[in-house]
């Protein structure tokens, strides 16, 4: 699944709202996150970013959540 976009986890910027559409990712790390609650059309802040840019972490549910840069580029996003 992409987005018209394009625009992934790992492009947004500090603040920034969105909602998950899908993932570019290998079924062992897809399935991680989604055990994690970061499912198809959950909503999500970026909170901050660690200082050497990894991990990013992201609000989503009610709590926070770190993911690699690398994983976060496999997670599709369409800004709120």
């Amino acid at each position: 699944m992409t987005t018209d976009a394009g625009e992934t986890l790992s492009s947004l910027p500090l603040g920034q709202k969105g909602r998950v559409l899908g993932f570019a990712l290998p079924p062992e790390h897809r399935q991680r996150l989604l055990e994690m609650g970061l499912t198809v059309g959950a909503q999500f802040e970026v909170i901050r970013f660690a200082p050497l840019g990894d991990p990013i972490d992201i609000k989503v549910r009610g709590y926070h959540l770190s993911l690699r840069k690398n994983e976060a580029a496999g997670v599709l996003v369409a800004r709120l």
